[in-house]
């Protein structure tokens, strides 16, 4: 956990910075492909996963440390060699999992959040999951272990893997000549992300492209075909937290008012989208028929409410490197009370993103929450040995966003309302 934390603290500012250039060269060239609030949606995504990555708030049946010890051929050592063989053996892995995720109905739970955005930039390659509890796929690195690569490797390898797929979620980037033939490029993972008939569910390579062709899962981006981005069933929230427990939701439902037996069971096992018989005229969801007439989710909201929300996400980053860089001295059980904190914070602010008048509830919590921790331990997290002031600092923040947020609700929807009415 703690040296996952610590490689997070210097990839985060590096993806920030990034984000940000997508951002004003966007502006510059008058194509800005990533709205604010949508960004601080997928921003908030990928705090919420790294923190459960970080709380080890996972379970994999099947180690691959025990899957080494019981199966390899040989054992290599940590060098170029094993390294190499790790790279190429995750990405086959990165491939079918991926793949997996998009044609199984209780493997997709974990996969939409990915795709949720409306729009495609490098924050939305920040939309990772939090729904992804156990690792079921350990076994596609069986040729890995069969040659005896060191789990320090694996370990260190995937986030290397992981980090790469960052760069080609931009719509900036055209077509790359023979770099598409080798690897994956933006033009590939548009396709990837698109609900366009003619590109769903094609290209799941993460970083060789030659898997999609392999296995014919490829698809080429249509110059006549523009990508349109988002889920089918589109998520209409930008809370991730609830993004990641939607369509679980939707199975919950369906097996349950299934009447037969058989599709109580299968349905989890079906292809993505599957439901039982007459459910879609019975038990009807928002679903998307014609992917170029949709209205985008959220796309009426105030510049205050916008510049709020950015400044939220940053303050929650604050909070995140603190917790990341102070693993070992926060101890357990404290990171977990730590974690729920910084769960709480971003389904709060989201939920005022989302204009939810009962956002303050949230916020209140939150607020609450706060004052039973500095009044128990005395500070935050032995925050004052470093800032002495620290417990008036998050006293005032936590009190002025719990009025912001009264503001919002009680004045600023209401006369933002008026004046889309009007």
């Amino acid at each position: 956990m703690e040296e996952y934390g610590k490689i997070l603290i210097i990839a985060m500012p590096i993806f920030l910075s990034l984000i940000v250039i997508e951002k004003i060269y966007g502006i510059y060239k008058k194509n800005d492909t990533a709205p604010l609030i949508d960004s601080v949606s997928s921003i908030s995504s990928g705090i919420t996963n790294s923190v459960k990555d970080v709380l080890g708030l996972s379970v994999t049946f099947l180690s691959y440390e025990w899957l080494v010890s019981k199966i390899a051929l040989q054992h290599l050592e940590a060098n170029l060699l094993s390294y190499c063989i790790a790279f190429f053996v995750i990405d086959f892995y990165g491939y079918w999992s991926h793949r997996l995720a998009h044609q199984i109905n209780f493997l997709w739970n974990k996969h939409a959040i990915h795709h949720s955005s409306e729009e495609f930039n490098l924050a939305c390659a920040l939309r990772q999951p939090i729904a992804s509890l156990v690792n079921l796929f350990t076994f596609l690195l069986i040729p890995a272990a069969l040659l005896g690569v060191p789990a320090s490797v694996i370990a260190i390898t995937l986030p290397i893997h992981l980090f790469l797929q960052f760069w080609y979620h931009t719509k900036h980037i055209k077509k790359m000549g023979f770099i598409e033939h080798i690897l994956v490029t933006p033009s590939h993972h548009r396709v990837h992300h698109a609900i366009n008939p003619e590109y769903l569910d094609k290209n799941h390579s993460q970083i060789f492209i030659f898997w999609d062709k392999l296995f014919g899962t490829f698809q080429e981006e249509l110059d006549d075909v523009p990508p349109v981005f988002g889920i089918t069933r589109p998520a209409n929230t930008w809370n991730p937290i609830k993004i990641n427990f939607q369509h679980l939701s939707l199975l919950i439902k369906d097996a349950w008012r299934a009447p037969k037996w058989r599709d109580k069971l299968t349905i989890w096992f079906k292809p993505t989208g599957w439901r039982p018989e007459n459910f879609e005229e019975k038990y009807p969801v928002n679903k998307i028929d014609n992917v170029f007439n949709f209205e985008k989710y959220g796309t009426q909201n105030s510049q205050k409410l916008i510049y709020w929300s950015v400044a939220q996400v940053l303050i929650t980053l604050l909070f995140v490197s603190y917790l990341f860089d102070n693993i070992a001295k926060i101890g357990l059980p404290n990171i977990f009370i730590y974690g729920f904190f910084i769960f709480l914070t971003i389904y709060s602010y989201t939920e005022l993103m989302d204009k939810n008048k009962y956002a303050f509830l949230w916020e209140g919590l939150r607020l609450g929450f706060a004052i039973c921790i500095i009044g128990y331990y005395g500070d935050w997290f032995g925050l004052n040995r470093v800032v002495p002031i620290s417990n008036y600092i998050i006293f005032t923040y936590l009190i002025l966003s719990f009025l912001t947020t009264l503001y919002f609700i009680n004045f600023d929807f209401k006369t933002n309302q008026k004046y889309i009415n009007s």
